[in-house]
C-alpha cells in the first residue's frame, strides 16, 4: 500500500508540472512563436504602369536569377519542426488571378546574422483580372537544416504590402 501511494503522489506531481513545460523554452514546439504581420511602407510610392521596367539582358549574370514578382500579401507564416531542421511554410494572396511557379527567395540585402528574410515571389499573368481569393492563393515552403537555423532568431517573409515575422 505504501508503494502504491508513493507512486500515485509522484505521478500526480509529474503530471501537474507538464503545464509549465508546455509554455517553456524547453518545449521544441515553442521555438518559433506565432507569426506577426507588418505593413510594408515603401518610399517609392505607386508604380506607374506607363513606364516600362528595364529588362535583364541574357549576357548579364543577374538574368539567371529568379525574376518572379512579389506576391500581394502574405497571409500566413508557419515554422514546422521536422527531424534535422524545420520547414518554413508561407501562404499568400496574389494581386492577379492564376499565379504560378511561386518560390521563397532568400533576400540577402535584409538578411543578417540573426535574421533570415525571404521574398515570396511568383510569376503572374499579364491580365489584371481579380475575382475571388481562392484562385489567387499560393502556398510555398522551404526546408532549412538545424545548422542553418542555429543562430537565427527571427524569420521574415516579405510581400509587396506585408511582412510576416516569426521570432524565437
Amino acid at each position: 500500500m505504501q508503494k502504491a501511494l508513493s507512486a500515485l503522489v509522484v505521478s500526480a506531481l509529474v503530471l501537474t508540472s507538464c503545464g509549465t513545460i508546455r509554455e517553456s523554452r524547453l518545449n521544441p514546439f515553442n521555438w518559433f512563436g506565432r507569426s506577426q504581420a507588418t505593413v510594408v511602407t515603401d518610399g517609392t510610392g505607386a508604380v506607374n504602369p506607363l513606364i516600362p521596367r528595364r529588362r535583364a539582358s541574357i549576357f548579364r549574370p543577374e538574368a539567371a536569377a529568379y525574376s518572379g514578382q512579389l506576391i500581394g500579401e502574405v497571409s500566413e507564416l508557419l515554422i514546422e519542426r521536422r527531424p534535422g531542421g524545420a520547414v518554413i511554410r508561407a501562404t499568400g494572396v496574389s494581386d492577379r488571378l492564376g499565379p504560378f511557379e511561386a518560390k521563397l527567395v532568400k533576400n540577402d540585402d535584409e538578411t543578417d546574422a540573426d535574421t533570415l528574410t525571404y521574398d515570396m515571389r511568383a510569376y503572374q499573368p499579364a491580365n489584371p483580372t481579380t475575382q475571388s481569393d481562392w484562385p489567387r492563393t499560393v502556398t510555398v515552403a522551404v526546408y532549412l537544416t538545424d545548422q542553418e537555423l542555429r543562430d537565427i532568431r527571427e524569420i521574415r517573409v516579405k510581400s509587396a504590402r506585408k511582412i510576416q515575422t516569426s521570432r524565437r
